[in-house]
């Protein structure tokens, strides 16, 4: 089997992103990027990327230079075999060096090695978690995903909801949490008051908020009176020595790694940031090929992971792959937000029972894309 196309394709939303007002939910993305990797079998995988999709085309579409540098990655693909996934993923990692090893080549890249795992799955008719290795649990605990909202009430009502809907999880982050500690501190404790203690409820603080470690411990420490399971992301992601410096002045688990690329790079965070939980995002990391040895690093170091996911039913699953092979599994991060053009890609929506997704049994990813929803939402 031979890979014949790669192609990057983009999305547009019908409403602009922009926090809740209220208790409302969120828009969720303006624009997303879908990789879509075909065979001369007729065999196809997909993916979509958390990434900014009009530079993931030009990515994937430039033209070869003949350095072996500075290559498009289409150019790079074509022709390969999609169940090489070692081979592949070096050969676009090192063609893309001069203008890559982190950002949207490497998050390209990821898409391409998710959609040539939902290639060998199909061939084999086996879902991913099996080609991965194992199969420790076929259902995962999902927590809400959401933003904050600007008022305690709001907030209330908004956790309220979560748990109406059957969630026993919720993580609020961004929105207008930093701007005021005080308010952060009233927000967290009308979502806890609301959840009710057995709830776990997660902080996202938002890296965009400028703390030095010492701000961010004061923080952390502000919020413990109200149990977060963990606080992610409360610096810079490459602050690792402000991240180990928070880690060893709290006790409550500090969670990073979204933006977080390859093995070395996790290696590092683990390693110098001493972060309790990993969180690589398939669709970032380097796609199942990476992810794959980030779990078998954590479980050596003895550092949790839960993967990131803040995209459509695509990444979802494929985090359901992930929690499935990892031998301790926290959550699955679930996207609530209510864009149609996110909840409706995959004919078949990922659905919670009982506080839990199952993991899609199916062939590869085992979700099936909607093409007419895809051109109802194209643009490039």
């Amino acid at each position: 089997m031979k890979i014949t196309d790669v192609e990057v394709m983009i999305l547009e939303g019908t409403e602009a992103y922009h926090a809740p007002e209220g208790a409302e939910e969120a828009v969720g993305v303006q624009h997303l990027c879908l990789v879509k990797v075909s065979t001369d079998s007729g065999l196809v995988g997909w993916s979509d990327v958390e990434t900014q999709p009009h530079v993931a085309k030009a990515v994937v579409g430039a033209p070869a230079s003949g350095s072996g540098m500075f290559e498009g990655l289409r150019e790079l693909a074509v022709g390969e075999d999609p169940f090489e996934v070692e081979r592949l993923w070096d050969k676009l990692y090192r063609g893309s060096i001069y203008y890559g090893r982190r950002g949207a080549a490497i998050q390209v890249i990821s898409g391409i090695d998710i959609a040539c795992w939902d290639i060998m799955g199909k061939a084999t008719g086996r879902p991913i978690y099996q080609l991965l290795g194992a199969g420790y649990r076929d259902r995962v605990r999902a927590y809400a995903s959401t933003l904050f909202r600007p008022t305690p009430e709001a907030m209330a009502a908004a956790a309220r909801g979560y748990v109406e809907a059957g969630f026993t999880a919720i993580k609020f982050g961004w929105g207008v949490f930093g701007e005021d500690p005080g308010r952060d501190v009233e927000l967290v404790a009308a979502a806890r008051e609301a959840a009710g203690a057995q709830v776990d409820l997660m902080v996202d603080a938002g890296w965009l908020v400028r703390r030095t470690s010492k701000e961010a411990a004061a923080m952390v420490r502000s919020l413990e009176p109200y149990r977060p399971c963990w606080i992610e992301e409360p610096l810079a992601p490459d602050d690792y020595d402000g991240y180990r410096a928070l880690a060893e002045a709290v006790d409550t688990p500090i969670a990073a790694g979204e933006q977080e690329a390859t093995l070395w790079g996790f290696d590092t965070l683990i390693h110098r940031g001493r972060v309790d939980i990993l969180q690589p995002d398939l669709s970032r990391c380097g796609g199942f090929t990476i992810a794959r040895k980030i779990a078998d690093l954590a479980e050596l170091r003895s550092v949790a992971v839960c993967p990131h996911a803040w995209l459509t039913d695509l990444l979802t699953a494929a985090s359901l792959h992930m929690n499935a092979y990892l031998k301790r599994s926290l959550f699955l991060e679930f996207n609530v937000s209510r864009s149609p053009m996110l909840r409706e890609l995959c004919r078949e929506p990922l659905r919670m029972e009982e506080g839990f997704i199952r993991v899609p049994q199916g062939p590869g990813l085992g979700v099936e894309v909607d093409e007419a929803v895809i051109e109802r939402f194209r643009c490039g």
